[in-house]
């Protein structure tokens, strides 16, 4: 049984920095592709970042890049998404999610995934 459990949001302050973690069951991690979406109030979910199966290349949101990193530890089954100099507009739920895509890539459209966790709230505050 595919499991996704997400953990690490909080309350931060503009500038700051937070690493969400995907703990993963039921499959093996290097298998699938993983991403992480976000969803803020009234607005769509978005994709922040994936992780490809296999030789695990990233992907990145323009939102975010230079400021977010992914990573992926198979020995502990987690993804970590690494969160710094956030801003107030990161405020979301975040998800994780993962599916099989058919070679080493992965895309930052929720539609295509098939198992989600049930999110973190990352809330910015000054």
């Amino acid at each position: 049984q595919v499991q996704l459990v997400e953990s690490g949001g909080g309350l931060v302050q503009p500038g700051g920095s937070l690493r969400l973690s995907c703990a993963a069951s039921g499959f093996t991690l290097d298998a699938y592709a993983i991403g992480w979406f976000r969803q803020a109030p009234g607005k769509e979910r978005e994709g922040v970042s994936c992780i490809s199966k296999g030789d695990g290349t990233t992907y990145y949101a323009e939102s975010v890049k230079g400021r977010f990193t992914i990573s992926r530890d198979n020995a502990k089954n987690t993804v970590y998404l690494q969160m710094n100099s956030l801003k107030p507009e990161d405020t979301a739920v975040y998800y994780c999610a993962t599916y099989n895509p058919p070679g080493n890539q992965c895309v930052m459209t929720h539609r295509a995934y098939d198992y989600w966790g049930q999110g973190t709230q990352v809330t910015l505050s000054s």
